[in-house]
């Protein structure tokens, strides 16, 4: 958990490219099975859970790259890119409206951008010029 605490962004590009990696290569493993008709009208409970625990663990990293961000453009952009991609996650998981798989990967890809700028140009030299580093 020290990564964590040192290296948020870290773990947000981590987290958010892995999530767009299980994204992509999903169809992929559900087509490559061979399938009963039962198997493969709906994606195992399991596999789509792993949205979720992505989504907990982006959670975390901005909470704490929000922290030492310098950067308040960035910092609202982390939450609305990671908002953008629960809301993606959720509908998908209710199928209130049909969106395109496009969306999430933009969320995604989105993070992981924010979280590489926030990395290199927007972090804290010292400690003092974060009011909320703890």
């Amino acid at each position: 958990m020290n990564l964590t605490l040192q290296k948020p962004d870290n773990v947000g590009v981590l987290a958010s490219t892995l999530c767009m990696l299980h994204c992509v290569i999903s169809p992929f493993i559900f087509i490559a099975q061979s399938c009963s008709t039962t198997c493969c009208e709906v994606t195992p409970l399991w596999w789509r859970w792993i949205d979720y625990i992505f989504l907990a663990l982006s959670f975390l990293a901005i909470r704490r790259s929000v922290q030492v961000s310098t950067n308040n453009y960035i910092k609202v952009g982390l939450w609305l890119s990671w908002a953008a991609l629960l809301i993606v996650i959720i509908n998908e998981s209710i199928e209130f409206v049909h969106l395109s798989e496009i969306y999430k990967y933009i969320a995604a890809l989105t993070l992981v951008a924010l979280h590489l700028y926030n990395q290199k140009k927007c972090q804290c030299k010292n400690d003092k010029c974060c009011t909320n580093y703890e």
